[in-house]
């Protein structure tokens, strides 16, 4: 399996705080069967002054601790419109490619989609940029109305679902507007948004086995290795 999402990268965000926790994590990952992750940490003005810099360092960091995991690096990069400045300037680290188009993990706030916020995805897809959204499943105004979601699905938005999701672990509203999306096709792949060894962990064989009761095995392997595998290239 490949992550797609994750928090590991060491004293940068919200994730790991450390090298050694960053260390465990990657070693949960691969006793889960994850071969490769890519490593997004948050890109939010104000809080995660994250740039290209500053996430390679911590990555350096990490891969002088431990060679021995493969893993790339992008960002999880919260709705702003700064945005269309940094990809004028290329400062936008992209998760990989998805036809033709370079692939943005793209984060809206937890608690509702800001007005215009398709005018802005709508921009990216013209400038050659595919904005993957970060767990729609888990945005409460998706909860109430789902069809707010309809405008990024029918731009070709990608669509990124937490594995812990489809466990229940955010909610009963979560798994159940995460199952949606994976039954009605919205879904793009399944990630594991981790931060932690605990209640966050990298593990994505619980959402993948979810993913393959209710689609089917082939279906499932598409959401969390071939869709992944395509995006990074591999």
């Amino acid at each position: 399996m490949i992550d797609l999402h994750c928090h590991i990268l060491p004293g940068i965000d919200d994730g790991a705080p450390n090298v050694i926790t960053s260390l465990a994590m990657l070693e949960m990952a691969k006793q889960d069967g994850i071969t490769h992750s890519v490593m997004t940490p948050h890109i939010e003005p104000g809080r995660f002054e994250n740039d290209i810099a500053s996430i390679k360092a911590a990555a350096d960091q990490l891969a002088s601790a431990s060679n021995s995991f493969s893993f790339s690096l992008a960002a999880e990069v919260r709705l702003d419109p700064q945005i269309m400045i940094w990809a004028k300037q290329g400062k936008l680290p992209f998760i990989g490619q998805y036809q033709g188009k370079s692939v943005l993990l793209l984060e809206f706030p937890h608690a509702h989609i800001p007005p215009g916020s398709d005018n802005l995805t709508a921009w990216l897809l013209s400038n050659n940029i595919i904005p993957m959204i970060a767990h729609p499943e888990r945005n409460r105004v998706v909860w109430e109305r789902p069809n707010k979601l309809q405008p990024f699905i029918e731009q070709g938005c990608l669509m990124q679902i937490t594995a812990g999701s489809l466990l229940g672990v955010f909610g009963e509203r979560s798994l159940a507007r995460g199952k949606a999306l994976l039954v009605e096709g919205s879904a793009t792949v399944i990630a594991t948004d981790a931060h932690n060894l605990s209640n966050r962990p990298p593990v994505l064989s619980g959402g993948y086995q979810k993913a393959k009761e209710w689609l089917g095995e082939a279906a499932a392997t598409k959401l969390v290795l071939d869709t992944p595998a395509e995006i990074i290239g591999l």
